[in-house]
């Protein structure tokens, strides 16, 4: 269903900072930067995940309700990409890193918001 998610950034520099540190955490490779256009692209795993400033001019900003979700390997993976995300400017958000039961489903979370204010999900089926 999806092809790419995209974000709103007003600085690419801390969005690249950040994003590079998410995605090499969790075996991806650092994101090509094409500043002509104001973007920075990340693949990894087939998924394709691009931080750009607005193309209208206008500042970015954060939708109310969004969560982006990214599928991880295990546990430790996700504790390995919130721990980047922080010490690359995330902010770590809702419970700390760990299970949470939904329903019949275990599943291992861990939240963090990028420096723009985008909220973000590392997700592991247990």
């Amino acid at each position: 269903m999806y092809s790419h998610n995209m974000v709103g950034t007003d600085d690419l520099a801390a969005s690249k900072t950040f994003y590079d540190a998410v995605f090499t955490a969790v075996g991806g490779e650092p994101g090509v930067l094409d500043e002509a256009r104001g973007r920075v692209r990340y693949t990894h795993n087939g998924g394709v995940f691009i931080a750009v400033k607005p193309i209208n001019g206008e500042p970015a900003s954060v939708a109310n309700g969004n969560t982006i979700g990214f599928t991880m390997d295990s546990p430790e993976q996700c504790d390995a990409w919130h721990a980047a995300g922080v010490a690359a400017g995330g902010t770590a958000i809702e419970n700390p890193p760990g299970v949470r039961e939904v329903g019949a489903n275990r599943l291992y979370l861990a939240y963090l918001r990028d420096p723009t204010g985008h909220k973000l999900c590392a997700l592991h089926w247990m």
